[in-house]
């Protein structure tokens, strides 16, 4: 499909920069496919998702963790040559070895030393080391650290900044709020470079308010990567190749929600990162098996769903992967007329916006 099909003009004043307050605060664009031109759009808030649910229903969260991931550094070389180069990490390929974008990559090459920490913590000056050990296509590098495991994991804490996404990043700096705003209350597993942004509506008064109807909770874990801020530059679908992320969905997991599917409850994916892995985990007839490794599924208009039947998810970028996974779902022109309604009526966009419940369209 063409590229240009899935563009629309977004407002700068329909940009969050910050999210709302309380979390559960947020509203909620409920959009129903098929059911009659009055019934396809309904304005509603966080608050009011336990009544389009049902006793059985099941909602699977990614509990990944955003680690502080963006790192600046210095380049070092033996002719004393110093340069500046920023690096945002996004995906761990071994206890001591991290994928990143750099910038500008043009100022580097393999062997090349790396310092971090410089300007920011100077107790950690000269303790966090790498060596750029590969160079890749469009920025890409692989970076091993002179620390591996806990102690590298600790470091990076130390050393990094939260990766705002560019949207936000461009209009405001990262300041300590971030660290809490711009993390899940259930995240546990860390490694992603940004958050599932869906999930950071959710309170402890929201999942009493589910919990009181019977409404299951289990957790995936993606590891969402820097690539998922990369513009697509193909001018057509099947052009583009996706960024592959680490997940994992665990065999108690896969049973549990095979279960609920056997009894005709609804598998409701909280974000686009769990229903691409639960995706990435079934099979044809709708069974999820359990899953760990590197999933690059690239959902467009004409997927066949295996297994999820709603989604909630924030509002996406134009020409994004994600909206055009959205109009998979939903169907492209009802999701066009959907955004072109939150537009209109100010709904607040991206990561730290308002947010959508979407049923799937029924083919």
């Amino acid at each position: 499909m063409r590229v240009e099909l899935f563009d629309f003009e977004l407002p700068d004043d329909n940009i969050a920069l910050r999210p709302a307050s309380p979390r559960d605060s947020a509203r909620l664009l409920v959009v129903h496919p098929g059911e009659g031109a009055a019934e396809v759009l309904a304005d509603h808030g966080v608050l009011d998702l336990p009544s389009f649910l049902r006793a059985g229903d099941a909602l699977v969260f990614n509990d990944t963790k955003v680690i502080p991931a963006q790192l600046e550094g210095l380049r070092r070389r033996e002719n004393d040559a110093v340069s500046q180069v920023s690096f945002t990490l996004h995906m761990r390929t071994a206890p001591d070895r991290w994928k990143a974008f750099a910038r500008p990559a043009k100022r580097l090459k393999a062997d090349d030393r790396i310092s971090f920490g410089h300007g920011q913590n100077s107790c950690m000056l000269g303790t966090l080391d790498a060596t750029v050990e590969e160079k890749g296509d469009a920025g890409e590098v692989t970076l091993r650290f002179d620390l591996s495991g806990p102690a590298l994991d600790e470091a990076i804490l130390a050393v990094g900044h939260i990766p705002l996404p560019p949207y936000i990043a461009s209009k405001r700096p990262e300041d300590e709020k971030d660290r809490t705003d711009y993390q899940t209350v259930y995240a546990r597993e860390s490694g992603a470079v940004a958050a599932p942004t869906a999930g950071l509506h959710f309170t402890d008064r929201l999942f009493a308010a589910l919990d009181e109807i019977g409404v299951e909770r289990h957790f995936v874990t993606l590891h969402v990567g820097a690539g998922t801020f990369l513009p697509m530059k193909a001018q057509d679908t099947r052009d583009h190749v996706m960024h592959e992320e680490i997940g994992h969905v665990s065999p108690s997991t896969a049973e549990a929600l095979n279960a609920v599917k056997a009894r005709g409850g609804r598998i409701v994916c909280i974000g686009t990162t769990s229903l691409r892995l639960i995706e990435s985990a079934a099979r044809e007839d709708g069974t999820i098996d359990p899953w760990s490794g590197p999933t690059g599924i690239f959902i467009t208009p004409g997927y066949r769903f295996r297994a999820v039947d709603m989604l909630m998810t924030n509002f996406h970028l134009p020409k994004s992967t994600l909206f055009m996974l959205v109009s998979a779902f939903s169907g492209l022109e009802t999701m066009r007329a959907a955004y072109m309604h939150a537009i209109e009526t100010g709904y607040r966009f991206y990561s730290y916006g308002d947010s959508s419940l979407l049923f799937r369209e029924k083919r």
